[in-house]
Order: structure tokens, then sequence, then C-alpha cells
């Protein structure tokens, strides 16, 4: 497929610019380095089959096969001693949420501060595909909603309540994907602080929620106008994933900084680019679906009668035009004296970057 100028399994690549030292660190994490000086260039890429437009999107900041393969090794050990069979292993593997976390935190060599983000990532990812997207692996819209309530007991346990407690945890301990989310959040605990624990069971709680509106469109066959999924699309994006950057990096952004009205702006836009990204690589998935699930191209096709193709052409646009108000937001937020503020936003474009890459070179979303 087209991904571009960027091969898959170049050698390992690292822009040239760090800062020693780094201060501010959170508990837990290691910091191995932070990037920062001159800023990668943003570039056109083509992807798919090369027919669309191009997709404008950070450079990828750094391939390192070795070091996502080590990841990726790590995941496999950690579902094995969650009762993975070697069948779901496999599928965990081919998903590459090593490389993921590889390409998206270049800030960091460390594999397990990698571990922190490709654990929660593929926890994500196994309750979208098993309860909300995926009929084949068992979701059912009406399910989702209980099936969620579960997740955010797993992720942020309530307190003791009694006779009330154990039904809870038999049931938390008999799910795969409960068992994923409950061990991935012990993880970042582990390494982050609470805020950043908290910072994350909140942005994917949100996600939940928009989840519950595509279960209820699917159950009652209602397609929503695009601008409607797109409201829901903003709090179920890649922001989610991107909460983990300064945890990952082994720093913290105080609050009264990450929640300023303009940083979170900047960091929807950024969220909500790449997960329009992924929409259009997964046209055909979602498409192929006995019951289709929500997807930007296909409700922009529906919405202007018109073609997949014109549609993929307008949401291509909209993507475009979120990275370019993600790359002008960076610039006038560069002016703010916080170390730490900076390192997240470069690392956050860092992650637009490495997720490009991810989709282009995944076969989850291939369709020859």
């Amino acid at each position: 497929m087209g991904v571009g100028q960027v091969s898959g399994e170049a050698a390992p690549q690292r822009v040239p610019w760090r800062m020693p030292g780094p201060t501010g660190l959170g508990t837990g994490a290691a910091a191995v380095h932070r990037t920062v000086g001159t800023p990668p260039v943003y570039t056109h890429r083509s992807w798919g089959d090369g027919s669309a437009p191009p997709l404008y999107v950070p450079a990828v900041e750094r391939i390192d096969a070795a070091l996502g393969a080590e990841v990726d090794a790590r995941l496999r050990v950690w579902g094995a001693g969650l009762g993975f069979r070697d069948d779901e292993l496999d599928a965990m593997a081919a998903a590459g949420f090593g490389r993921l976390a590889m390409l998206t935190h270049p800030d960091t060599d460390d594999p397990e501060a990698l571990l922190t983000a490709a654990k929660l990532n593929a926890a994500w990812w196994a309750a979208d595909d098993y309860y909300a997207d995926d009929t084949s692996l068992g979701a059912v819209p009406e399910l989702l909603p209980p099936r969620l309530a579960l997740a955010m007991s797993a992720m942020d346990p309530p307190p003791f309540t009694g006779d009330f407690t154990p039904p809870l945890e038999e049931a938390l301990a008999d799910d795969l994907v409960l068992r994923m989310l409950r061990s991935a959040t012990e993880h970042l605990a582990a390494r982050g602080s609470a805020a950043q624990v908290q910072r994350v069971c909140y942005s994917t709680f949100a996600m939940f929620v928009s989840w519950s509106a595509y279960a209820a469109w699917r159950e009652t066959d209602k397609r929503p106008p695009a601008w409607e999924y797109l409201s829901a699309r903003q709090h179920d994006s890649f922001y989610t994933s991107m909460t983990l950057v300064d945890a990952v990096g082994g720093y913290e952004v105080p609050a009264e900084l990450y929640y300023q009205e303009r940083v979170r702006h900047a960091l929807f836009q950024a969220g909500t680019a790449s997960v329009m990204l992924n929409d259009l690589f997964s046209v055909a998935k979602d498409a192929a679906d006995e019951k289709p699930v929500c997807n930007m191209v296909l409700l922009v096709a529906a919405d202007r009668d018109c073609s997949v193709e014109a549609a993929t052409e307008a949401v291509v646009e909209l993507h475009n035009d979120l990275v370019r108000g993600f790359q002008a937001a960076h610039a006038e937020l560069s002016a703010v004296p916080s170390p730490q503020l900076q390192w997240f936003l470069r690392g956050v474009r860092a992650w637009m970057g490495g997720g490009f890459e991810w989709h282009a070179t995944n076969a989850r979303y291939r369709t020859e």
C-alpha cells in the first residue's frame, strides 16, 4: 500500500535534538530523554492505494523495529498471564500495539514505560472490538452500556460494599477485557501519578459515553447525520491515547495547564484528526460488518448523497484542517513558559506522526 516516503521497517530513526535532565517528573516513570529544538516537518503522505488525496501529518520521529518488537514480546507475556488463548495472543501480536507505542512515544527508549501505552491501547482496542464494534467477536449493541459500566469499575475500583462486592469482583475476574483494563490501569498507577491515572480513567469514561451513542444508533438502525457523529467522535478519539504522553515520558503536565481551554482545544484537534485518519483507513472494514458501524466517510456519503470517493476527499480535507489547527495552536502555545507543557505538545505532535505510520503499515487496515 502507498505510505508516502517513509519505509515501514527502516533502521532506527531519531530526530537529533534532546534535552538532558528534565525537571518536574511524575512519580515512578523513567525519563529517558526529551525531544526539543527544531521541530520536525509536517508533510503530505499518500495512503491506502494512493488514489485519495494525501494526508497532512507530522513526520514520524522514530522507527525502531527492535524496540517495538521488545515491547510486543513483553505484551505477549502480559497477555499470557491474563489467560489469553494462543489464538488471542497471536491476534494481539499481529495488531502490533508494542509497535504503536514505539512509534507514538519517541521521547523514551524504556520498554517498560512504552509497555504502559501498549497495555492500555490493547485494552481499549479489545473493548472496542469485543464490546462495541465487531459483531463477529461478540459485540452486541444492547449489551454495551452494562458492559461499559463494569469496565469503569475495572479501571477505577469502587469502595468495598460488603456482600455486594464479591459478585462484582467475580464478574471483573471472569471477563478477559475487564482483566486487561484493570491490569493496564494498575501498570499505569505504578509508574504515573494519581492525577495522571484519573485523567486517563475519565477520558476513557467520556469515550464510553460516545460508544453508547453508537450502540443506540446501531440497535435502532438510525443513521446519525455526520455532524452528530463527529460531535460524539471528538470525545471518542485518540485524545484518550494521547493523555498518556507525559506519564510514558516520565513527567507530568500541571493540571492547571493541562485543562486550560486553549490547551485542551489543541489536544482535541490532534485527537480528532487522528481518529478521522482511523475512519479513513477503516472504511472497508466498517462497511463490511453485518451491522455497519458509524464511520465519518460513510455518513458524509449518505448525508451528501455522494460517492464514497467524494466523501473520502471531504474527510481528508477535514483531517488536514484539524492538523493545521493543531499546528497553529502549538505555535501559539510555544510562548507558555512551562517545560512540561512544551514536552507534552511535542509528544502529541509525535503521536500524530507515529499514529499515521502505524495505520499505514498495519495489516488490520489493509484492503488488498
